[in-house]
């Protein structure tokens, strides 16, 4: 197979910085997106998660259905999977009492799960294998896991021990240094190591969702609880008009094996 057919085949962009990028404002998006809806509308965790579920299914559709590449529709659906995480992960760990380390493991159980049955069924969870329905099916439901993990995993990094939940304390500022500081040596491991490029890439696709959550709550939460209290509504389209500009601007590739 060729370059040229392999990219045909491929939906899903490169690992570029452009890339990470964009990813990181995407979930900086559904933090700020999610609890506009669940908490700026007053719609509560529970139905904020139904709409955005619902918006999710459709956007999936779309993607897996389109027969080559296309950004828009891409970064879409991952906004889509990044909101219906943040509302799901809050009911979780807040209206359901399950608690920020509760729930961080609990998806992380089912997050490994996904990932071992996807390999365990088709061999290999590389980006450059995602093209056919049935992979798009594990892609999608792997980074929709991914993406409720990191919301429960930066609050409980981020929140204060005497809230409820009790997370542990680090604050915005300090969270978002641990969680960039462990994408640096990702990337510090992706260019001096042979570790394999699949698992760092995974490694940093969940780390980049605490790192937007916590920057995306020091945006618009309480200037009490060490936020911006920036607006939700003006906050998600400052960034969403910034996503738009990237995905402009640079021309996004799609993934392919190396030759």
């Amino acid at each position: 197979m060729t370059t040229s057919e392999n990219d045909v085949l491929s939906k899903v962009p490169a690992a570029t910085l452009v890339f990470w990028i964009i990813k990181i404002l995407a979930t900086t998006l559904g933090e700020t997106g999610g609890d506009a809806v669940s908490m700026s509308m007053d719609l509560g965790y529970l139905v904020g998660t139904g709409i955005f579920a619902v918006i999710f299914l459709v956007a999936v559709f779309v993607q897996i259905t389109a027969r080559k590449f296309h950004p828009f529709v891409y970064w879409t659906t991952i906004i889509a999977t990044t909101t219906v995480g943040t509302t799901l992960a809050d009911f979780a760990d807040r209206s359901l009492g399950i608690g920020y380390a509760g729930g961080s493991s609990l998806l992380f159980a089912l997050l490994i799960a996904s990932l071992f049955t996807w390999y365990r069924t088709l061999g290999s969870v590389a980006i450059d294998t995602v093209g056919s329905p049935k992979s798009e099916m594990f892609y999608w439901v792997t980074i929709m896991f991914s993406q409720t993990l990191g919301t429960a995993l930066g609050d409980f990094v981020a929140d204060g021990r005497n809230e409820i939940p009790a997370g542990l304390g680090l604050g915005y500022g300090g969270s978002a240094l641990i969680f960039g500081g462990a994408l640096a040596i990702i990337a510090i491991a992706y260019f001096a190591t042979r570790i394999s490029r699949t698992t760092l890439f995974w490694a940093a696709f969940i780390l980049t969702r605490p790192l937007g959550a916590v920057v995306g709550d020091f945006l618009d939460k309480p200037i009490a609880k060490g936020g911006l209290a920036l607006s939700r509504y003006s906050a998600s389209l400052a960034i969403l008009v910034l996503m738009l500009a990237f995905i402009l601007v640079f021309k996004q590739r799609p993934a392919s094996k190396a030759h």
